[in-house]
């Protein structure tokens, strides 16, 4: 599989050595007896045995290999909750290793593939351990655009399905958008812990979730409409705010494409960040020698510095249409006539030329917007056909987004900040946004987050939150059940120039089952992003707290920063009825 179909899945960053929760027990039956078990709505596949320490990814070609896998019985199934539904799940429930505890996974962009390296995390970390298409596997649904009809020829999307096979996707199709949206999860869920149960004949102890990306949906959607799935959630990079996402990957697209002088040239976001960094690192509390900002609201570059003057010219300088596509990448997806704000932009930093980070670069190189599937399911076919009255190309963002949230909004998007069950019943939601993230604004964690402290706060005024830390009282009521950790120089869910790897499961255990919420993280970055070289160490700090280098040692060091409370800052919020 190539790099960008990883990172549309959305790695979960977590290492999973947890801490212990008693020995394993004995199989209470053999793995192949799980074939005949019943259960609602479901058809056992198959049931079998895995003891070579190896696992092919099933239709991979050149095959693809997990190796060092403990003993593990594979149960694949198919959750059918409605007559128009089809929802693949995978659960392995390791042999001699078990944990006593269940792991909920995550994927990413549309799914529709079982996340093998996800299960596979799970079992080394001793957790019995599933996933789920969602439900879009069946569907004839590319996952990269999940319903286009016009992207023909594009090389971007091979990996991805087949780019020549026009598909509607999920139009027409309400049952399948409601498994996609959230009752894929909950179900695989419920059925996953009953095959826990019939395997190791007792329940799991304790439950988890963890997903980023569209994981991260699935762990908000799990807390708000399921609060007694899991004890405890991970949930990184959210794509909870759904129908504003996908409208921002539109505006992206319209914006480059608006007119040929629009696009930005190879090797012009390197320049764009490199200006970037110039202006403002070292004064976000982070290193003078950093490559990457460890807080970009505290950046103010405007790319109008970089205007072609005298007789330069692109790639070493903006044209005056480039500079207003970097303004409005920045100002993200606006109503043209009200001005109302419908989903945040893009921080400062996270300009980068790899297409395979999901941003600018990779968006305007595309025939149409990346993940415009759900359009299509509520248009149809015609939006991807130049000639309709609302295609990719002219979707119109003061009278077409109504329309869109009509009919998904309240199916697709995680946005409740009411988690009073959650929290009543000790459950630990722990959220982390790369700094970097050129898919999902990274804002818009914050955002939710923040939204959460109003609710506790009942009315309560964001100018209070940062008054010494955790002095106010609404802040403190949100951390005793949610904590955010945002991450410098991140891209989505994995990579970028900052500390990128961590774990944030195992301090997720912690909390739940010790009761030691986690106030840092310790982050590392790897030589070329490839262990065991380490480049640098740093840590997380919970939000709102940054991290501050203590003015002298290596600056590579995480010894010699320490986590400090930020003074106010300045966060994009959509307007209200697009928000939090």
């Amino acid at each position: 599989m190539k790099r960008h179909r990883h990172l549309l899945v959305g790695a979960t960053m977590a290492v999973f050595a947890c801490v212990a929760l008693g020995t394993s027990p004995a199989m209470a039956t053999a793995c192949t007896n799980l074939r005949s078990l019943q259960l609602q709505h479901t058809v056992i596949n198959s049931a079998d045995d895995n003891t070579t320490g190896i696992f092919v990814v099933p239709g991979t070609s050149p095959p693809t290999t997990i190796t060092g896998l403990p003993a593990f019985c594979r149960v694949t199934a198919t959750l059918i909750p409605s007559s128009d539904s089809s929802i693949r799940v995978e659960v392995w429930l390791p042999e001699t290793t078990w944990n006593g505890r269940f792991l909920g996974t995550g994927g990413g962009g549309f799914q529709g593939v079982i996340t093998y390296n996800e299960l596979a995390l799970g079992i080394q970390g001793g957790f019995a351990a599933t996933n789920s298409d969602l439900g879009t596997g069946s569907s004839g649904c590319n996952p990269l655009f999940c319903g286009s009809a016009g992207n023909m020829g594009n090389p971007l999307a091979i990996d991805f399905g087949d780019p020549t096979a026009p598909s509607t996707g999920l139009f027409g199709h309400p049952e399948r958008i409601k498994d996609f949206g959230y009752r894929a999860i909950h179900l695989m869920t419920e059925r996953g812990k009953e095959i826990v149960n019939a395997f190791y004949g007792h329940r799991s102890q304790r439950a988890y979730f963890a997903g980023c990306s569209t994981g991260g949906q699935n762990a908000l959607m799990e807390a708000q409409r399921f609060p007694n799935d899991y004890d405890g959630i991970l949930a990184g990079a959210p794509a909870f705010n759904r129908t504003h996402l996908h409208m921002a990957g539109l505006y992206g697209w319209q914006n480059t494409h608006a007119s040929p002088g629009r696009f930005i040239q190879p090797g012009q976001m390197t320049l764009i960040n490199q200006a970037v960094l110039k202006q403002c690192v070292g004064h976000d509390g982070g290193a003078s020698t950093d490559q990457f900002l460890t807080d970009p609201r505290d950046c103010h570059f405007d790319p109008k510095v970089l205007l072609c003057k005298g007789g330069a010219s692109p790639p070493a300088c903006l044209t005056s249409d480039q500079v207003t596509t970097m303004q409005r990448y920045y100002a993200g997806t606006i109503d043209p006539v009200n001005g109302q704000l419908i989903n945040p932009g893009s921080e400062r930093g996270n300009e980068t030329d790899d297409i395979l980070a999901l941003g600018l670069a990779f968006q305007e190189r595309l025939p149409e917007p990346a993940f415009d599937g759900l359009f299509y399911w509520v248009f149809g076919p015609s939006f991807g056909y130049p000639a309709s009255a609302t295609n990719f190309a002219n979707f119109d963002f003061h009278h077409d987004v109504d329309k869109v949230d009509d009919q998904l909004a309240a199916v697709l998007n995680a946005t409740s900040t009411d988690l009073g069950e959650f929290r009543g019943h000790g459950g630990k939601l722990l959220m982390y946004h790369g700094w970097a993230d050129p898919l999902i604004p990274s804002q818009s964690s914050i955002n939710y987050f923040l939204a959460l402290v109003g609710n506790e706060g009942q009315g309560f005024q964001p100018v209070g939150l940062f008054d010494h830390g955790n002095g106010n009282p609404a802040l403190r009521r949100t951390q005793s059940y949610a904590r955010l950790f945002m991450v410098p120089g991140m891209y989505h869910c994995a990579g970028g120039p900052g500390p990128n790897a961590f774990d944030a499961l195992t301090p997720l255990v912690k909390w739940v089952e010790a009761g030691v919420a986690p106030d840092t993280i310790l982050a590392a970055k790897f030589v070329a992003d490839t262990p065991p070289a380490v480049q640098l160490t740093r840590p997380l700090c919970v939000f709102p707290k940054v991290a501050k280098y203590n003015g002298s040692g290596d600056t590579n060091n995480a010894a010699n920063f320490t986590c400090v409370t930020d003074e106010t800052d300045f966060n994009q919020k959509p307007a209200p009825k697009f928000g939090p």
